[in-house]
């Protein structure tokens, strides 16, 4: 049976597993294409956590929290060989 909507129009969610790779061949990988899902995630995560009236630290704490679990995952080679370090 056929969807009704297109698959260049499906969203992820939307997406059975056969459909997946016809899916993501569909997209738009030029740096324009790129760019554009960048800013629409920007805009998504902006109104749902910071441009809302009864505001919380919650949108700007998750921010802060990917930005130290990034560093720390970045550091973690050197981390771990510091912390197998005897000092005596």
């Amino acid at each position: 049976m056929a969807s009704p909507v297109p698959l260049k129009e499906k969203k992820l969610m939307d997406v059975k597993l056969g459909e997946l790779p016809g899916w993501i061949l569909m997209r738009d990988f030029t740096p324009r294409g790129i760019a554009g899902a960048f800013q629409r995630g920007y805009y998504r995560y902006y109104n749902k956590y910071v441009n809302v009236k009864k505001g919380s630290v919650a949108g700007i704490s998750m921010v802060l929290a990917a930005y130290v679990l990034f560093n720390y995952c970045r550091c973690y080679k050197e981390l771990k060989h510091e912390r197998l370090r005897k000092y005596h």
